[in-house]
């Protein structure tokens, strides 16, 4: 299927924001808000999770969804049911794949709206990131939107990075 339409910043605006919220309201329970985005890559905030899934097709990138420990607990705790101690409890594989499949189901969502204007595109599996400090390093083969939400006073920031053709 041939691209009905080109990829601009406002498609890739309400893509990610379709795909963010529509995650937040069926897994969390919560609304989200998008609070502001930009182009810069050095926008400075370190996170302590990274979780990315790439795409590859007719259009080819990753989306990065950055967050802090507490706004993982928090979140999971909605999804699961659980105390932010039980969730400490249940150590980093709780972490890691409830953290995952958020960030599948945010990407698997963006990947298909682009396929539905034309970008036909398969996923790549969830890799997570924990650590202190963690940050996003520009790249010059790729255009990077950022995009900061708030859910309970939270923030999470989704970094879509779509390759340069």
């Amino acid at each position: 299927m041939a691209a009905t339409q080109q990829i601009t910043d406002a498609i890739i605006q309400k893509s990610i924001f379709q795909a963010v919220r529509n995650v937040s309201q069926t897994m969390l329970s919560r609304d989200i808000t998008l609070v502001s985005q930009s182009h810069d890559p050095s926008h400075g905030t370190s996170f302590e999770i990274i979780d990315t899934v790439g795409f590859a097709g007719d259009i080819s990138g990753a989306v990065y969804l950055c967050l802090s420990e507490k706004f993982a607990f928090h979140a999971i705790g909605l999804m699961l049911g659980m105390t932010q101690r039980e969730v400490e409890l249940g150590g980093p594989d709780v972490i890691k794949d409830a953290i995952g499949e958020l960030t599948n189901m945010t990407v698997g969502g963006f990947k298909n709206q682009l396929c539905d204007i034309g970008f036909p595109c398969m996923l790549s599996l969830p890799t997570i990131l924990r650590g202190s400090k963690l940050s996003v390093a520009p790249s010059k083969s790729t255009v990077c939107h950022l995009f900061e939400f708030k859910c309970d006073g939270y923030s999470l920031i989704a970094d879509v990075r779509i390759k340069i053709a």
